[in-house]
């Protein structure tokens, strides 16, 4: 067989790894594929690197990091009403399951449900994606929305210096989770804080104790205090912050939902703590000069994750009460009418509150996340925090007119300030600047409002204040996507030019052009290096273009977007022979073989089409999955009569999978499930061998047997992976079970889970080389892991998902065999190796093939473009101490599954139809590169922030396929490597 570098391993490839054959009859063919062989490494090494740049270019145009440095804080210029606010923030919080009434018609806060009518505001904080816990708590605390691209240097630690109230403060004391409370106060001078042991974080357990913790910890400070003076002396300052982090509700969620009782008592276990630390506070300052906050970072779904824009994780409580803050408002029961103010999360400004809450008639103030902020700076008197884009809320604060007015412009001046240093920045390293216009006359704003100030006109002074605001954080918008043009230039060149680098090279290593002489002539010099002209010629553009980035002292990424697209150009025109010679061989062609060209190319570009819009609306494979099964037993029936059974079975498995695509995303549990599909596997595989042993009495059987087949070594080793899943089913139910007693996972259990996933996975590799039995084997092998990561019907998933992949080999059978009844040449030539042929381009139904059934295995047991698709109870049957890393690795090697059966059968189809397999991945990526080009340009910064996430999600998806497939590809020759075909010997029988 052939080789394929880092995509498989044969005798020729292993001949041509290293240095280059000398000599021979046969060195000039050698020579050419060892030449190949370097240029696709090449090729292979520069799309990753391209993709990876590339992917990037998402935040340098839509999110770039929000912080800017240099900004100088605005002290207020009025007394502040408190001289300290504790904030307390309940992890994973739902706001509906806090207001809302329980079963017996009571309320789950009582507290703080007589705070909201008696001594308080309320209303509910509208977070904004990702809803987890770092980027909500940097908004709550800090005021800003925190770069997306954070997640990628680690959520657990700063990637960014950045100010917070917390910095501002005289002093903080934090109490609570270790992945939260060291953000803030690991580097803080001045704050006292602890945190428990990351065991403590345990899924199995009802973890309201941790809450229980913070708050003792709290307690314990405030015992200690009377004997220690220095910290009596510390705890009676002004400005002082005291937060505690209650993460009961957020592991409660995920180890056993929202809806669960163990969730919905945490939240009076939370409500007792907030009265437990309200009354210790009076108590002991008896000042009256105490603020309190009271909310959430996220919410939760109702599967127990959280992550996307869906209103459950972005809807979170906020109740504000103690000095500084106004008393309730008590409204009539008139409707307000929308004034088309949109939050964050895109909720409308005045929304209605459930009358279930039974807070209608009270004053419902809604904020933005970030606005908690600047709120708990105006109440202690703290300057806002520099990089906060949160606007104040007044209408919660008890102030004078002058001082609201005062308090507010503080609050605009900082946004001001971070506007006026970010274009300046911007001016500074321009060329050719263009100033935001709106923001020109503003230091005479600034004068009006103080003129409007000193004749007492706080109205219009207000309204000034407002507006200023507000173009103030257009003008941040503004210097945000202020290269937005050009980088979007840079980047869809970039693309255009690595499609057509990796068509040139499919063209040239993979296709024979037998009709143009030119190409046999000029063989030897299409295959030598660019040209002198053009190399020189790009080597002055990619010069010139650095040379004006460094003028602009544009960041390092700049260059390398426009080095790398100059260069994949500049590498285009030094084919431009090659090019004309295609462009002379299609001009030579006749009418009908250009309509054929053009037809199947539009079919391609179709079936891309519909692919993009099956990440907006996935039940489109429903209707997909119902038409290719009708038509794909139709060409069975047509071209091989005889086989209705085979024509059965395909219509049969497409129509069985087109129902996964209606279920709903959100999985939701069930056992029962998990064991019956055990089963089923269990019934497919026997299916699979008893069709492995009659593969004879098929027209096309031969294909996928092999007559030297170790029976007795195949029975074995199939009866030891039967009982292997038949184990992972009982496990399935036995640590469930245990489980539902809130008991922790047995060690045991875990060593057994452990012990089947591992020893299942190894099974494969000792199974026979026929495609049939080693795709049983592979099938059989990853069901055990699979089966003890699921929760729900994404197990019977993979099987039907397992059958319309064997139908799929059926198909390309019944195709090669119709080939070879009609007389079709296979086009045998050294391609790779002797049984390699040359890509026709009929052959792009396979990578299109395997396109439309890779996204299935994205969206076939849910969203996997959402975040909130990540279920962490997946893994409690392995896990259930929290462990991010191992938690994350389980899910993403259950959402590999899949991923890896689609591609092991599409390596057993490249063998079975000669093709060469590296030639077909190359192709799969360029199809890939159609799709990203798209979603790049269907990227969102306006709109609901839970479109603009997926919008982002969406384009890293297909950007990161090249890298994603190759490394499946890589994993999964370790099971297909050895696979061998008889289609030779079956086509020799034939000709006989």
């Amino acid at each position: 067989m052939a080789g394929a570098g880092i995509l498989g391993g044969g005798a020729a490839a292993g001949r041509s790894t290293g240095a280059p054959p000398r000599g021979g009859g046969g060195g000039g063919a050698q020579l050419l594929r060892w030449r190949r062989r370097r240029r696709e490494r090449w090729l292979v090494a520069l799309g990753i690197a391209l993709h990876a740049v590339y992917m990037l270019s998402i935040f340098d145009i839509y999110f770039k990091t929000p912080i800017v440095h240099g900004t100088l804080p605005v002290p207020p210029r009025f007394s502040p009403p408190a001289r300290r606010v504790v904030l307390l923030v309940a992890d994973g919080l739902r706001a509906d399951k806090f207001f809302e009434p329980d079963a017996e018609g009571g309320f789950r806060a009582p507290f703080l449900r007589s705070v909201m009518r008696e001594k308080g505001r309320w209303g509910v904080s509208h977070a904004r994606p990702p809803t987890e816990s770092r980027p909500g708590h940097v908004a709550i605390i800090a005021g800003f929305y925190e770069d997306p691209s954070a997640v990628t240097k680690g959520w657990k630690a700063n990637p960014v210096e950045f100010d917070s109230v917390f910095n501002q403060s005289r002093h903080t004391f934090a109490f609570g989770s270790p992945d939260i409370v060291p953000i803030f106060c690991s580097s803080l001078s001045h704050s006292t804080w602890g945190t428990y042991p990351h065991e403590y974080e345990d899924f199995a357990t009802d973890a309201s104790f941790l809450d229980q913790w913070s708050f003792d910890q709290f307690h314990g400070l405030l015992n200690r205090s009377h004997d220690d003076p220095k910290l009596r002396q510390l705890l009676r300052q002004d400005k002082l912050v005291i937060f505690l982090h209650l993460l009961g509700c957020d592991t409660n969620g995920h180890a056993h939902r929202p809806y669960s009782s163990i969730y919905l008592n945490n939240v009076k276990v939370v409500d007792q703590i907030a009265e437990g630390v309200y009354n210790l506070m009076e108590n002991y300052f008896k000042d009256n000069r105490t603020a309190y906050v009271f909310t959430a970072d996220h919410g939760m779904s109702d599967k127990g994750s959280h992550g996307d824009g869906h209103p459950s994780n972005t809807d979170t409580p906020l109740v504000a009460w103690g000095a500084g803050i106004k008393s309730p408002k008590y409204l009539a029961h008139a409707e307000e009418s929308d004034d088309g103010f949109r939050f964050v999360d895109d909720h409308k400004h005045h929304m209605p509150t459930p009358q279930e809450w039974g807070l209608a008639g009270i004053e419902r103030l809604d904020v933005n996340q970030a606005d908690i902020a600047p709120l708990m700076s105006t109440l202690v008197g703290l300057p806002c925090p520099v990089n906060s884009v949160g606007n104040l809320p007044s209408q919660y604060l008890k102030l004078s007119k002058a001082d609201e007015v005062e308090a507010a412009l503080a609050n605009t001046k900082q946004i001001l300030n971070q506007f006026l240093r970010k274009s300046q920045l911007k001016q500074s390293s321009s060329l050719y600047f263009k100033p935001f216009k709106p923001l020109a006359n503003h230091s005479s704003v600034l004068d009006q409002i103080e003129d409007l100030m000193s004749a007492r006109d706080y109205e219009t002074a207000m309204r000034y204040v407002e507006n200023l605001r507000s173009l103030s954080l257009a003008g941040l918008h503004y210097f945000q996507t202020y290269d937005w043009l050009m980088l979007m230039t840079t980047i869809t060149l970039g693309y255009i030019g690595w499609m057509v680098n990796v068509i040139i090279h499919v063209l040239q290593s993979y296709t024979i052009f037998p009709s143009n002489p030119f190409l046999k002539k000029n063989q030897a010099s299409l295959l030598q290096p660019m040209s002198e002209k053009v190399y020189i010629g790009g080597c002055l553009l990619a010069g010139l273009l650095s040379l004006l980035l460094v003028l602009e002292k544009s960041p390092p990424l700049y260059h390398a977007y426009v080095l790398m697209t100059v260069f994949l150009w500049t590498q285009i025109f030094s084919n431009i022979q090659f090019l004309e010679s295609i462009w002379r061989e299609l001009s030579s062609r006749t009418f009908s073989s250009i309509i054929n060209l053009l037809f199947i190319s539009g079919v391609a570009l179709f079936v891309l089409e519909f692919l993009v819009m099956s990440f907006f609306e996935r039940k489109l494979y429903t209707w997909c999955f119902l038409i290719v099964g009708l038509l794909a037993a139709i060409f069975i029936l047509l071209f091989i009569p005889g086989n209705p059974f085979v024509a059965v079975y395909i219509w049969a498995s497409c129509w069985f999978i087109s129902i996964f695509t209606l279920m709903p995303a959100e999985i939701p549990d069930n056992n029962n499930l998990v064991i019956f599909s055990g089963a089923l596997i269990i019934v497919i595989g026997m299916a699979s061998r008893w069709v492995d042993s009659k593969t004879d009495k098929i027209k096309f059987g031969l294909y996928l047997s092999l007559a030297n087949k170790k029976g007795h070594r195949l029975l074995m080793l199939f009866f030891i992976q039967v009982i292997l899943v038949g184990l992972s089913s009982i496990m399935v139910w036995l640590s469930t079970s245990h489980r539902a007693q809130n008991k922790e996972l047995l060690p045991m259990h875990q060593l057994i889970n452990w012990s089947i996933a591992g020893s299942s996975l190894v099974l494969p590799l000792f199974s026979p080389p026929s495609i049939l039995s080693r795709l049983t084997s592979i099938f059989l092998g990853f069901a055990p892991p699979f089966l003890l990561l699921s929760i729900g019907y994404e197990a019977v998933f993979y099987s039907a998902f397992a059958l319309v992949l064997m139908g799929w080999i059926l198909v390309e059978c019944a195709y090669l065999y119709s080939s070879g009844e009609r007389g079709s040449s296979l086009g045998y030539s050294e391609v790779g190796s002797a049984d390699e042929r040359c890509l026709q381009l009929s052959d792009l139904r396979i990578p299109l093939i395997f396109m439309v059934l890779f996204n299935v295995a994205f969206f076939g047991t849910g969203n996997f473009a959402s975040i909130a698709s990540f279920e962490i109870s997946s893994v409690y049957r392995f896990i259930t101490i929290f462990s991010p890393f191992l938690m994350a690795a389980l899910l993403i090697f259950k959402l590999f599954i899949p991923f890896m059966l689609v591609i092991c059968v599409f390596s057993a189809i490249t063998k079975l139809v000669r093709v060469p397999r590296l030639g077909c991945y190359f192709l799969v990526i360029l199809l890939s590169d159609v799709m990203t080009i798209h979603f790049f340009f269907l990227v969102r910064n306006t709109g609901s922030w839970m479109e603009i996430g997926n919008s982002i999600s969406h384009f890293g998806i297909m950007s990161a396929q090249v890298v994603f497939v190759l490394m499946l590809f890589a994993l999964t020759n370790i099971y297909t490597k050895d696979i061998e075909v008889s289609s030779r010997r079956l086509s020799s029988q034939k000709e006989l």
